[in-house]
């Protein structure tokens, strides 16, 4: 029921998804009367479950307030079912802080980690790096700091990359530079030989790949992903706009037609949607609450990937002698 554009988006996205992968379920938590007009002529009826859900956390809603007020809340029984075994994963676009409390309430952590932390992989010029935190966190002590760090790195290397680098996003490269909460996690990290850490990086390296897990709090992270989906999308619109100048932009931008679209749907922020909520022991999925049907759709496939590879039982096994 989340997100900024209702459930339509959503369960539009849920239907091409089962049409994608013929083995999965989706169990759709929310106001069936919203629901059950969408889904009822699909030919994947027989493969959703429709549980029905008296309430919805709202966006303006507190934390606090949707823990002690949104039991009956379409977030909370959907979480509730995955803490119950009844499904594998779980995929949300809606209120992230109500999504990271309930997840933190009702879902088993890994090890002694103390707050799960919004993870994601970035585009990046070669391979890919991982940013962490992306809005779970908006204040970070120097501790939450290199736990997270070692959260990313375990994440990177169950996802396939050998070594992984970390850093710390800063202001500057420079050891003096940067928060004292910043210049206590560097000092922390580099006492540990096992984290790999390279120090300090700053916002204009976010995507040259120099860097595989870069961490941060989680006001910095989300500042820095929507300042980059909207940088993004100002350069789509500008380029457009630019081959409309004149005639002969026109036709050179009739020429390049191929190629432009391309690269516009390889990098557009719908194509990159769906993080992980780090730290939990059972698969929770953020969706971006502005995602349309196609991020939603790539947040239901970050969901499938990470369960069927157990990178939570990977980061678990791992973590658990830290």
């Amino acid at each position: 029921m989340g997100g900024d554009h209702g459930s339509r988006f959503c369960v539009l996205a849920v239907l091409d998804f089962l049409q994608k992968y013929p083995s999965a379920r989706v169990s759709l938590f929310g106001r069936s009367q919203e629901i059950a007009p969408i889904v009822s002529t699909s030919d994947y009826l027989s493969r959703i479950t429709l549980v029905d859900c008296s309430d919805v956390v709202d966006m303006s809603d507190s934390p606090v307030f949707a823990l002690r007020h949104k039991q009956s809340s379409s977030m909370w029984k959907s979480l509730s079912a995955l803490s119950d075994g009844y499904v594998d994963a779980c995929v949300s676009g809606g209120n992230t802080g109500a999504l990271v409390a309930i997840s933190s309430h009702l879902l088993s952590s890994i090890g002694n980690v103390k707050r799960p932390v919004i993870c994601k992989p970035i585009p990046v010029e070669s391979g890919k790096s991982f940013l962490l935190d992306m809005g779970a966190n908006l204040s970070c002590s120097s501790e939450l700091l290199v736990q997270f760090a070692l959260l990313g790195r375990l994440f990177a290397e169950a996802s396939g990359v050998p070594n992984p680098s970390v850093a710390l996003l800063n202001v500057g490269a420079e050891q003096g530079k940067g928060l004292p909460t910043l210049r206590e996690a560097s000092i922390a990290l580099e006492a540990d030989p096992e984290t790999n850490f390279v120090g300090f990086v700053e916002g204009n390296e976010l995507f040259s790949g120099r860097v595989d897990v870069i961490v941060c709090d989680g006001f910095v992270g989300n500042v820095a992903l929507k300042s980059s989906e909207g940088a993004a999308r100002f350069l789509m619109a500008s380029l457009r706009r630019e081959f409309q100048s004149s005639v002969w932009s026109r036709i050179l931008g009739f020429m390049v037609k191929p190629l432009f679209m391309r690269w516009a749907y390889r990098y557009h922020p719908s194509q990159l949607n769906g993080a992980v909520l780090l730290g939990l022991t059972q698969v929770v999925i953020k969706s971006h609450g502005s995602a349309d049907q196609l991020g939603f759709f790539r947040a239901l496939e970050a969901a499938l990937e990470y369960r069927t590879k157990q990178t939570s039982e990977k980061i678990c096994s791992h973590f658990s002698g830290k």
